[in-house]
């Protein structure tokens, strides 16, 4: 059994990880938080202390940590004697952290494909562009490295797989759809990292439509759907993690990702990102100083784990699947909600935070007790989706399916 933990990284996800971490530390042992900023660890280990959320005695440590320098992160690695590490830090870390995995034999898991800081929207699939080049690594060195082990990429991969190996004999098309009705009362913030946020849109979005990679604006394709809780809500086609990776592994045609923007967030963005402040080149400003605009955008905005206190309302995230069963089409929409209230106040975190860092602690239970142990890299939907989709109900996020108007939760022996 794999023991201890390290997290990398100290925002909104990482509280969660952290929470969770702690809840099931009997599993996971030792954990430990490791972020350039230290406070921000310790900001961390104070409210799980203040919760009372460690399930038995066990080490709860901060560590001070550029997770971009290899030596760096190995040499903590070892020092902690982790076993299993979960990078919830900066997208632009993963091929480093994932270096020093390797390097130790230490387990992987991540919450979102690598990024390149100079390079925004490269040619799809974006798994091989990096993580996928390092299989062989991997496996050679008997490495587990989980990819994408957050909601979306991540439990909606799952989705996918149970979908294929339970509920269809054939799919012709997997729709990702993500809505936040939530609100946290401020002008304008997003819910996760701004820099990583903004990445995603300002460039080509791409899906996966009839076997090949078709290319769109942002914004330029939105369409209405009627989903449970939530209602009806407007969502744009826009490119995603999971596309890259279910296109390749699923044989599905079509694989696409919807996300809900309402006007404001869309007119916000078309300023900024009309006027170049989103644009990630460096500048030079009339006294002579270098910045980088989108990072200069990034500090003015709301840090996001900020909003947590005032955000209300639901999220909605699911996979609607359509194809073949028994002879017969067929059509269900794979989902979960959560509630922002709910998650604030169990881990101090909004609903975003908690639907992305539950998964990863999932995936590390899994990893620690041998079932997702695999010793080689594996993206989600590589894995058995029922242990993954199980322990995730007794952690907080539940499953449900929605066919021909009847929602009931699915639930696993």
């Amino acid at each position: 059994m794999k023991k201890h933990v390290l997290i990398i990284g100290a925002g909104g996800v990482a509280q969660v990880v952290a929470h969770k971490c702690a809840q099931n530390n009997d599993m996971l042992g030792d954990i430990h938080i490791a972020s350039r900023t230290l406070a921000k660890c310790d900001a961390i280990i104070d409210s799980i202390r203040q919760k009372g959320a460690l399930k038995v005695a066990g080490k709860l440590e901060a560590h001070q940590l550029d997770a971009m320098d290899v030596a760096a992160t190995r040499a903590l690695i070892e020092r902690t004697g982790a076993r299993i590490v979960i990078n919830v830090g900066s997208a632009f870390v993963n091929m480093s952290v994932l270096s020093a995995c390797i390097e130790t034999g230490a387990a992987y898991i991540d919450t979102a494909i690598h990024e390149d800081p100079m390079k925004v929207c490269e040619a799809p699939p974006w798994y091989a562009n990096y993580e996928w080049r390092r299989r062989g690594e991997c496996e050679r060195a008997g490495v587990t490295a989980i990819l994408g082990a957050g909601f979306d990429p991540g439990v909606v991969n799952a989705y996918a797989r149970l979908a294929k190996d339970e509920l269809f004999d054939s799919i012709e098309s997997i729709d990702i759809i993500d809505i936040n009705a939530g609100s946290h009362g401020r002008y304008f913030a997003t819910n996760f990292d701004p820099e990583i946020n903004f990445r995603e849109f300002t460039g080509k979005v791409w899906s996966w439509q009839q076997g090949k990679w078709t290319a769109n604006a942002m914004f330029e394709v939105g369409r209405e759907w009627e989903l449970p809780v939530v209602g009806r809500q407007k969502a744009y086609l826009t490119g995603h993690d999971e596309v890259h990776s279910l296109s390749q592994n699923l044989e599905v045609p079509n694989v696409r990702f919807w996300m809900g923007f309402g006007e404001h967030y869309i007119n916000v963005f078309t300023v900024l990102k009309n006027l170049g402040l989103l644009s990630e080149q460096p500048v030079t400003t009339a006294e002579g100083l270098e910045v980088v605009p989108l990072k200069v955008v990034k500090a003015a905005l709301p840090n996001p784990s900020s909003l947590a206190p005032d955000y209300a309302g639901k999220t909605c995230i699911g996979d609607l699947v359509k194809g073949v069963k028994d002879g017969r089409e067929r059509e269900l929409f794979i989902y979960n909600v959560a509630e922002h209230l709910q998650a604030f106040e169990e881990v101090g975190s909004q609903g975003i935070s908690y639907t992305a860092g539950v998964p990863a602690v999932a995936a590390a239970i899994l990893v620690a007790t041998g079932r997702w142990d695999v010793r080689k890299m594996a993206n989600v939907e590589d894995l058995p989706a029922r242990p993954f989709l199980c322990l995730l109900g007794r952690l907080g996020l539940s499953t449900h399916i929605s066919e021909n108007g009847d929602d009931r939760e699915l639930l696993f022996p």
